[in-house]
């Protein structure tokens, strides 16, 4: 299986719609490279006492995107790193949303 494209469009979450296409495929193990932008996110990053904590935050505004992710045993990971106006954010992805652009995934299946 080659590498191919999961587009997310307006008013689409990008974990559901990508997690979508990747189950469709019948993708189980991947590693994908995500470019784009989205209005609203919510990130999280690991507190400096405990790592296996979450601090979690939602941001709404405007954000270029770039990110990285793998699928495992069918299911989607992704980190990222947002920028917008006066603030950039990085982290584990738990959410994102498309409102006036677009997000390209590019999933490319792998044997493990």
């Amino acid at each position: 299986m080659s590498t191919f494209v999961v587009r997310v469009d307006k008013d689409q979450e990008i974990l559901e719609t990508i997690q979508a296409a990747v189950a469709g495929r019948g993708v189980i193990n991947a590693v994908m490279t995500l470019i784009g932008a989205v209005q609203e996110c919510t990130v999280s990053v690991m507190p400096e006492r405990d790592p296996l904590d979450d601090i979690i935050t939602d941001y709404d505004q405007p954000f270029e995107f770039t990110g990285t992710g793998e699928v495992t045993e069918g299911k989607i990971h992704v980190h990222g790193v947002f920028a917008g106006d006066g603030v950039t954010v990085a982290g584990h992805v738990h959410k994102a949303v498309v409102q006036d652009w677009f997000v390209r995934c590019y999933v490319t299946p792998i044997e493990l």
